[in-house]
């Protein structure tokens, strides 16, 4: 899955002359905490809520609401945007989980994504999230089994060729290695809520069994 498959495509914009109070008003109204800054149609910085509100007077002031107002009015983007902010980006034909390592690494919550230096869109924690629901099909009905897998070649596909005798539908599969056990683990999930029949050839052929979890359509 690319960035392309998950960002905003409709990316709301501040520009360096932009008042503190219509970008906190763009925010509130879109339920967003992050905007990117354009500088005659070039991307220069990005500000997120946490800035606006270091920027905004101390609710402990003594100023009267219509001075804060007059205050958050007269100061402008361009005043608490830093003169050389590094701004992440990332292209739309990167994967996700590159976009995700980015945001992790640096400790940052969204990615305005550019093409050939135009912003095309924009990419947040909250796209990574739902693209790896979709990915691992957490909403969908599914018996959900993990196990232990030997490290040797061909444990996949062994694992895999055993659920299509069985005439079962993967939803995924994932292997990963475990840190925590030193071991590789495999997480299934199977569109047959009656798991029991592929379980008990799974222990038969040497796979240790550590949970299994059934959904039905419409749990959370």
């Amino acid at each position: 899955m690319k960035v392309k498959d998950r960002m905003s495509e409709d990316v709301i914009t501040v520009e360096m002359n932009t008042s503190l109070t219509e970008a906190f008003r763009l925010m509130k109204e879109n339920n967003i905490r992050r905007l990117p800054v354009m500088d005659k149609g070039r991307l220069t910085g990005i500000i997120t809520l946490t800035d606006l509100n270091q920027a905004a007077p101390s609710s402990a002031t003594s100023l009267s609401i219509h001075e804060l107002n007059y205050l958050l009015a007269k100061t402008k983007i361009k005043d608490i945007v830093p003169k050389k902010q590094k701004v992440l980006t990332i292209g739309p034909e990167n994967y996700i989980e590159t976009a995700a390592k980015i945001m992790r690494e640096n400790k940052v919550s969204g990615l305005p994504v550019l093409e050939q230096e135009k912003l095309v869109g924009i990419v947040t924690e909250t796209d990574i999230f739902d693209a790896l629901i979709d990915i691992l099909g957490v909403n969908r009905a599914h018996s959900r089994i993990d196990c232990f897998v030997k490290d040797r070649p061909g444990s996949l596909a062994e694992v895999t060729g055993l659920i299509a005798e069985k005439g079962i539908n993967i939803l995924n599969a994932v292997v990963y290695f475990d840190n925590k056990s030193q071991r590789y683990k495999m997480i299934l999930r199977i569109e047959d809520l009656k798991y029991e029949l592929l379980l008990e050839e799974l222990q038969k052929r040497g796979y240790e069994i550590e949970s299994v979890i059934v959904k039905e359509s419409g749990e959370e």
